[in-house]
């Protein structure tokens, strides 16, 4: 980030409570991903204070969203737990400060395959993205169901992706996020296997991020992201149309496979002493399949005091 322009955000996140934001100005740039459970920071616009523009940097991957906080790329990132684990793991520097969405995720299989349970996909090839929090969800919803990974042919494939695979029949089913599920059941070629919130991890899937450094040192400017961010996911679950509009407009998704996908998105902000458990079970699976080498330094990983203020602050 240019020395003039990092002069700028510190000089005005000190300033963001107050009417004096209205004249520094300030710029700042959110990572989101190009999926409906992603959609908040697209809704952000409505709720920036005075002299704050947020600029949304789409991301295709969790992964690619949680280099870009750990390089400053961004100042705030919205992506999946597993890959804000993977990088505090391997003790990058990332911290949560906010909670995103819950659900979001589906195991989706071609409508006449006959996969009608995990059990059904012993042998088939399933498309998964590696490092996701699907990944990690999938493993252990098979390891519940007696099997593993080998049961099947795992096939790299984006979420973006994974709807036109199963069409062209590259593969036989895909655990993906919304809105792919969402476009294979609307246009008649998929069907739900299941959702996949039946582990202790619950439903629990996309953090809202920092780099360490923004928190220690820009704390005004995580408490006003942070409300707005509380704003615009409280607006986008009361009113769905427009949430759908927006998604439409801004990230070209179609509107009948949204109609299927939104009842399946929790868009949230809080980091609640459920989701803080639900993220450490998470992290302790990880570990046990060896995705991490070690749990995160969880005291530095979690920073729950801006949402306990929010919460605190709006009851």
């Amino acid at each position: 980030m240019p020395i003039a322009r990092r002069a700028l955000l510190g000089a005005a996140s000190a300033a963001l409570a107050t009417p004096a934001l209205h004249a520094q100005g300030v710029t700042v740039r959110m990572g989101a991903l190009r999926l409906i459970h992603s959609i908040a920071p697209y809704l952000y616009e409505r709720f920036q204070p005075a002299g704050m523009r947020i600029e949304v940097i789409p991301f295709e991957s969790p992964t690619e969203g949680k280099n870009a906080v750990v390089t400053k790329s961004v100042d705030f990132g919205a992506f999946g737990i597993a890959a804000g684990i993977l990088g505090a793991a391997a003790r990058e520097p990332v911290a949560v400060v906010g909670s995103c969405c819950d659900r979001g995720m589906a195991v989706v299989a071609k409508k006449e395959s006959g996969i009608d349970t995990l059990a059904g996909l012993r042998g088939k090839r399933v498309g998964i993205w590696p490092g996701s929090t699907q990944e990690v969800f999938i493993l252990e919803r098979l390891r519940m169901e007696g099997m593993t990974i080998r049961d099947v042919q795992a096939v790299r494939v984006s979420f973006s992706e994974m709807p036109i695979a199963l069409a062209r029949g590259d593969v036989d089913a895909y655990v993906g996020a919304e809105p792919g599920p969402g476009v294979s059941i609307a246009s008649g070629i998929g069907k739900i296997v299941e959702y996949p919130y039946s582990t202790p991890m619950g439903s629990l899937n996309m953090i809202f991020a920092a780099h360490p450094e923004t928190v220690a040192q820009r704390p005004d400017l995580v408490r006003a992201m942070l409300k707005v961010h509380r704003q615009a996911s409280e607006f986008g679950m009361a009113n769905r149309d427009v949430t759908i509009e927006t998604a439409v407009a801004k990230l070209g998704m179609r509107r009948d496979a949204l109609e299927v996908s939104l009842p399946n998105v929790e868009l949230n902000w809080q980091m609640t002493l459920e989701m803080l458990s639900r993220a450490k079970t998470y992290a302790e699976q990880m570990l046990s399949l060896k995705q991490i080498r070690a749990l995160p330094d969880f005291a530095s990983f979690f920073q729950p005091q801006f949402s306990d203020e929010l919460a605190k602050s709006a009851a």
